[in-house]
């Protein structure tokens, strides 16, 4: 009798984790800003959203790097051929791959490292819209950036639509620790994007203040201008 109970429990428990570690993840994209956004998806997709419009984006259990992001400033053709002032994704309303700084983005990795998922509001590649990147049912970090940071963008960073970040404006390894040695820290330039939204993700390798973690399995809501 004890064997079978012990049999069944192992079953169940095999189950229960199998499960747990194929779940996708389902991410509810809201626009709250007062203007048109054109949100996009790096692993394929994007849709216009006007003010008060959501969009539901399903992503597959495992995926290791993916983002979620606001375009602004867009114009597409029937085809769906277009650009955008910031975000724009190769020219397409329906994204494929990564779009053009400055861009705020959602980064989430799911079902990796300890059976969790992954995230960050970055600015790694600058700032175009505030935004919120929260879990659903889930007691884990909230993370928000609603500043306006192009208001108050530091001036070699001004561009249209946006506050672009250092590494596209300089192009040197203190901003894109691109050196294979050692490691990278702080800058003044990321410095102004911490101290106005601390709970993002401002430099190459800010995990100890920008990575957070969340259950595999967990859904997720993105919000334009919180």
């Amino acid at each position: 009798m004890t064997c079978v109970k012990n049999l069944a429990f192992s079953i169940t428990l095999l189950s229960i984790c199998c499960f747990t570690f194929t779940q996708g993840a389902n991410f509810n994209v809201i626009n709250q800003c007062p203007y048109t956004v054109w949100a996009a998806v790096s692993t394929g997709g994007g849709r216009r959203l006007e003010r008060g419009q959501s969009w539901q984006v399903n992503v597959a259990p495992g995926t290791p790097k993916a983002r979620i992001w606001g375009r602004t400033g867009c114009s597409f053709d029937a085809n769906g051929r277009g650009k955008c002032a910031t975000g724009d994704c190769n020219g397409m309303l329906e994204c494929r791959g990564y779009g053009v700084a400055p861009n705020t983005l959602a980064e989430f990795a799911l079902n990796q490292y300890a059976n969790l998922d992954y995230v960050d509001i970055s600015l790694v590649d600058g700032f175009n819209i505030p935004m919120e990147f929260s879990p659903v049912g889930a007691s884990c970090k909230t993370m928000r950036c609603a500043a306006n940071l192009n208001s108050q963008c530091p001036q070699p960073l001004r561009t249209q639509g946006g506050c672009n970040n250092p590494c596209t404006v300089f192009n040197i390894v203190k901003y894109c620790c691109t050196s294979v040695r050692g490691s990278c820290g702080p800058t003044e330039y990321s410095k102004y994007f911490k101290d106005r939204c601390p709970d993002t993700y401002t430099y190459p390798q800010d995990d100890q203040t920008g990575l957070f973690t969340c259950p595999a399995g967990t859904n997720y809501k993105v919000v334009f201008c919180p």
